[in-house]
């Protein structure tokens, strides 16, 4: 079985930056370390990618804070996370899951039985969106959640998020 692991949003805005958290920041060590226990070409990630106009969409309306707005600092890979990753398996995205990263894993789990191990950032929002959106599209496929390896937007937020979880059949470790 192959185990691919996908890094969601580990971007500068979400640790240390606009929206960052001490817990955001907490987590880039473990999740370094995750990242290492699997091989290269079986890690995916997400990035949170933003225009210019971010204030202007319903989002930004929403969350009235500017963050990974695209070439930015902010925007960027944390760089203890971003040489880990190939590249290509990079997944830029404008709202809270990535449609093109559900369908490229489900071209995988068409030709091989896989399992799916989640971690990053903000569990309430992009980590709980992405692992619904794939459960959706693989329901039979075992996905995890590694709970230590993600921060919410508060421990509230993240500790629900991860009932959330549960309810819906992913497994949380």
């Amino acid at each position: 079985m192959r185990r691919i692991l996908i890094v969601i949003d580990m971007q500068n805005d979400f640790i240390d930056g606009s929206l960052g958290t001490k817990e955001a920041v907490g987590i880039v060590e473990a999740v370094k370390k995750k990242i290492l226990g699997y091989d290269k070409k079986d890690i995916f990630a997400t990035m949170d990618t933003h225009k210019e106009n971010y204030l202007d969409t319903q989002e930004g309306k929403n969350l009235p804070v500017s963050h990974c707005i695209e070439h930015t600092s902010g925007w960027e890979l944390n760089k203890e996370i971003a040489p880990l990753i190939d590249p290509e398996n990079i997944f830029k995205k404008p709202s809270f899951g990535s449609v093109d990263l559900a369908e490229k894993i489900k071209e995988i789990a068409k030709k091989e039985d896989i399992e799916i191990e989640l971690v990053g950032l903000c569990t309430d929002i992009c980590v709980v969106s992405n692992a619904l959106l794939l459960k959706a599209f693989l329901p039979e496929t075992k996905i995890i959640v590694d709970a230590a390896c993600c921060a919410g937007v508060t421990v509230e937020k993240h500790n629900a998020a991860l009932e959330t979880l549960r309810s819906c059949q992913v497994s949380i470790e």
